[in-house]
């Protein structure tokens, strides 16, 4: 069983993540690191700064995401801010308001959803993956599953639903890191990924 160390102490990430990663030994973030910053204008960026320290810092294979959700209509807001979109110490609610009265009136709501995950080795060797899922923002939130901008993300290949109402279960087979992890273990069960999981 291959271990991997998550560099999110996001709660949902972590479930989401664990869930998807069947006959993997998922283990959370020691905090004993500390937070680490996002710095980066990219998804990849951010997703390899945190799990280069990660790696770095417990000397075993760390696995770190960042993603969020580009509205067209915001020219790709809140991108790689969609966590601190409304402010440093936003709350998902504090997010998904400012996102709702920035679209206020707009007729054009497509936007999608992206994930980037990133292995890293503690040697600095690495690799990403990425997941997108296209849909758009509701007028309203609904929905109490999920986090984040969920409530008011309707996927274009469901059935009108926001991924709000969503079982965990449910957002797994189509949400944007379900995409990405799926990239992921085709490529940690192949050649090439059991060579880089031999330290």
């Amino acid at each position: 069983m291959q271990t991997l160390v998550l560099a999110t102490t996001n709660r949902y990430k972590v479930e989401e993540i664990r869930r998807a990663l069947v006959g993997f030994n998922v283990l959370p973030r020691p905090a004993s690191l500390g937070q680490v910053v996002e710095t980066e204008e990219t998804f990849e960026g951010n997703a390899l700064v945190k799990a280069i320290a990660v790696a770095q810092g417990t000397t075993a294979i760390s696995l770190a995401d960042d993603s969020g959700v580009v509205v067209a209509a915001l020219d790709g807001a809140p991108g790689v801010h969609s966590a601190r979109f409304a402010g440093e110490e936003a709350t998902d609610l504090d997010n998904v308001e400012k996102l709702l009265r920035l679209m206020d009136g707009v007729q054009d709501r497509s936007a999608y959803f992206v994930c980037v995950l990133v292995l890293c080795r503690p040697d600095g060797k690495w690799l990403s993956f990425e997941g997108r899922v296209d849909g758009r923002i509701s007028m309203e939130a609904v929905g109490a599953n999920g986090f984040g901008y969920d409530p008011i993300f309707i996927p274009s290949d469901g059935d009108g639903r926001s991924f709000g109402e969503f079982s965990l279960d449910e957002k797994n087979h189509i949400s944007h890191r379900a995409v990405a992890i799926r990239k992921m273990v085709e490529f940690v069960n192949s050649p090439e990924g059991l060579e880089f999981f031999h330290l």
